[in-house]
Formats: structure tokens, C-alpha cells, sequence
């Protein structure tokens, strides 16, 4: 079994610290893969050159993303560790309110089987139908009870994607966070 993992982060919003303190982690980690969900797209360079992280990285720029990263892609689609993922910040399917319709149909009708999205600055792991929905949380700005996140996925092409999610603490301190689980009840 060839297990692929990839890091997830999202919204660091000029957190360059936090940012640095994740990539460090990450180091260690070895991620086969990094996956920035906008907001903040602008703060990765600064980041990789000052915790020595080097990875190939999956971008989407984001609402807050304007000038240096204006030639990322809001969406994109990219086949990993036997799985086909659809990725986007959020901002132009409604996430921020809790509608899911449209970012389900758009994540179905590219064939995705992990749909990952930003904005809400909360972790969320939910399934619709045999789609996996995945946003990390916000590395800087959290909104949810659990403070700054992000996640790692692993997978291969002969087992579902297993998640973990963790926290950023003081000091850049990261710690394993408990499992985050919220069912989405989309017809």
C-alpha cells in the first residue's frame, strides 16, 4: 500500500508566524503534498524561506487574495494518492452561511471524490454520499471553539482518506487535536 499525505492549510491572512511554525512542523512530517485554500496566498514564500519547507503545493487564491496571487485559480482539480480532489477558498458557494448544494454539485460534477474548501475559519470533516468534505480551519483567525487548525489527509487508492486535524497554540506549540466530525444532511 503506497499511503500518500498531504498538508491542509487555510486563511493565514499576514500570520506569517503561524504560518512558519506550521511549515516547521511540516518538515518533520514530509508531507508528499501541500494544499493552500486562499486567503493568505501571498504569505507562503515568506513562510517557506523562513522555516526551510519545500513541497510541491496545490494553490486557490481567495476573497482576501488580490495582487501577487491573482494568477492562482479560485478552483481547481487534481488526482492524488488514487483519489480525485476538487478544491476551493468557499467564497462563491455560500460556505460561509452553511450552503453546501452548490459546492456538492460542483465538487460532483468534476468527479471529485475529497472536496476541500477555506473561508469559514472552522475545521469541518463531514460526508455527503461517498464525498469527503474537508475544510482545515484557519491557521490565524479561528472561528470555532478549538482556536487555530489545520489538517493533515493521508491516502491511498485502496482505503478512504483517514483526517487528523490539529491545533496551533502559544508560541507555535502544535498539538493533535480530538476528532472533528460534523454530518452535513444534504438530500
Amino acid at each position: 500500500m503506497n499511503t500518500k499525505k498531504i498538508l491542509l492549510l487555510s486563511d493565514s491572512h499576514g500570520n506569517i508566524q503561524g504560518l512558519t511554525a506550521v511549515l516547521k512542523w511540516a518538515n518533520d512530517y514530509a508531507p508528499d503534498l501541500a494544499v493552500y485554500l486562499g486567503d493568505g496566498v501571498a504569505d507562503l514564500p515568506k513562510a517557506e524561506m523562513a522555516s526551510g519547507f519545500v513541497c510541491e503545493w496545490q494553490k486557490v487564491r481567495g476573497n482576501n487574495d488580490w495582487g501577487f496571487s491573482v494568477s492562482d485559480p479560485e478552483t481547481a482539480v487534481f488526482d492524488f494518492g488514487g483519489h480525485r480532489f476538487f478544491m476551493c477558498h468557499g467564497h462563491r458557494y455560500g460556505l460561509h452561511w452553511g450552503e453546501t448544494h452548490s459546492f456538492i454539485a460542483a465538487a460532483r460534477n468534476n468527479g471529485a471524490t475529497v472536496a476541500l474548501f477555506g473561508h469559514t475559519h472552522a475545521p469541518f470533516l463531514g460526508n455527503d454520499n461517498s464525498l469527503l468534505l474537508l475544510n482545515p480551519g484557519s491557521i490565524s483567525r479561528p472561528r470555532s471553539n478549538v482556536g487555530a487548525t489545520f489538517a493533515v489527509l493521508e491516502c491511498s487508492p485502496d482505503t478512504p482518506p483517514q483526517v487528523r486535524f490539529f491545533g496551533i497554540g502559544l508560541g507555535g506549540a502544535i498539538t493533535t487535536l480530538p476528532s472533528i466530525m460534523r454530518h452535513c444532511s444534504v438530500p
